[in-house]
């Protein structure tokens, strides 16, 4: 009978010398992050308060609704991070977060990560009200998809130009943790190795 398939990662070592990504390598994954995103929120958000606005006639404060996206996605992202490094499309991207040393990251380095990778809210939720100041809550709409969407792929992968060294994001640097480009010849991190 085969055994289940188990991870094995690359050495710390060799992970801890490889060259962060290039700003439009950050982008890209970003972008797509934000798609498998969409797949991720409705199954474990939009389903869930649905059902419960169908059949209880309820809507949750919307305190309760951001917490719980919030929430939904600190599962998702710190998942795979203490498991592979890699979310899904992180896999597709070949790009790995690992810890300074090149290891695999412990959960409260993913939370910590998480925590100040979620700080591009700050700026957004600033232009955003701005915005709606100056040119009226009409097109709130409007407003939150572009900036939000603009300060998620743009504005804080470009906080990588502020490290010329090493090339990581305030987030990166503030939480001891590191972006990686793994080598295209490098198969999916899921190896069928026997224990």
């Amino acid at each position: 009978m085969n055994s289940p398939e188990k991870f094995i990662p690359l050495p710390a070592d060799y992970l801890s010398s490889l060259p962060a990504p290039t700003i439009k390598r950050r982008i890209a994954l970003n972008l797509y992050e934000m798609l498998v995103l969409l797949g991720v929120a409705a199954l474990t958000f939009l389903v869930p308060h649905l059902l419960i606005g169908v059949f209880f006639q309820v809507t949750a404060p919307a305190w309760l609704l951001m917490a719980h996206i919030y929430l939904v996605l600190a599962f998702y992202f710190n998942w795979y991070w203490t498991k592979t490094g890699q979310t899904l499309a992180m896999q597709t991207w070949k790009i790995q977060m690992v810890s300074i040393d090149g290891k695999i990251l412990k959960q409260s380095q993913a939370l910590k990560r998480y925590a100040l990778g979620s700080l591009w809210l700050v700026p957004a939720a600033i232009i955003l009200f701005v915005s709606i100041k100056l040119g009226g809550s009409d097109k709130m709409g409007t407003y939150f998809s572009i900036i939000f969407f603009s300060v998620t792929l743009f504005f804080w992968p470009l906080t990588a130009l502020l490290d010329r060294k090493d090339r990581q994001t305030l987030a990166d640097r503030w939480s001891g943790t590191r972006l990686v480009q793994l080598p295209r010849l490098i198969p999916h991190p899921i190896s069928s190795g026997k224990e």
